[in-house]
């Protein structure tokens, strides 16, 4: 059961990290395209695309985390696996405890600082963008990378559990 609904989830996450993240960058590199040919062809620059393309930055910067943990490239110190591999599977899940505890204070904190920015109406100074949703990116995030640990969790979960099926089948 628990496969199957998180089957859907990779898939659904996956396509709204994939495309999401390719029509981002894919506008900010136009915008950025069209500055430096303006700027260098005619003198003249835009303003909004320096803005556009910092935004997109750290949109995708955010939305790649939910992307970097479900490829398991988040960053990790591995020396103390090398030395001693029985320390992988403990180590293996303080780091996924670890993520999900991270994601729990990113929704948090995103939403509260979500809605102080609600409540300010501040907005980007060039292209006056609410800053409301520039900060509702990190509430969004924590739930991705909260999804996407489980998801690995219960990948590791299993392979441990066939790794020990298969231990004991031979050892019989």
């Amino acid at each position: 059961m628990f496969g199957k609904i998180f089957r859907f989830l990779d898939k659904v996450l996956t396509f709204f990290e994939d495309w999401t993240l390719f029509v981002s960058v894919f506008v900010a590199l136009i915008a950025l395209f069209f500055n430096v040919v303006l700027r260098y062809g005619f003198n003249y620059s835009l303003a909004w695309s320096e803005e556009l393309v910092r935004e997109v930055i750290i949109y995708t910067t955010f939305i790649g985390c939910s992307a970097a943990v479900k490829n398991r490239s988040m960053i990790k110190i591995d020396a103390s696996v090398q030395l001693l591999p029985k320390l992988k599977t403990p180590l293996t899940f303080f780091s996924n405890l670890a993520t999900l505890i991270f994601a729990c204070l990113m929704m948090y904190y995103g939403w509260l600082m979500a809605l102080m920015q609600h409540r300010t109406h501040q907005k980007t100074i060039i292209m006056q963008i609410p800053l409301v949703y520039l900060y509702a990116i990190l509430p969004l995030m924590g739930v991705l990378m909260f999804i996407r640990t489980l998801q690995v969790s219960y990948e590791d979960i299993l392979e441990l559990l066939n790794r020990k099926k298969d231990t004991d089948g031979t050892s019989s």
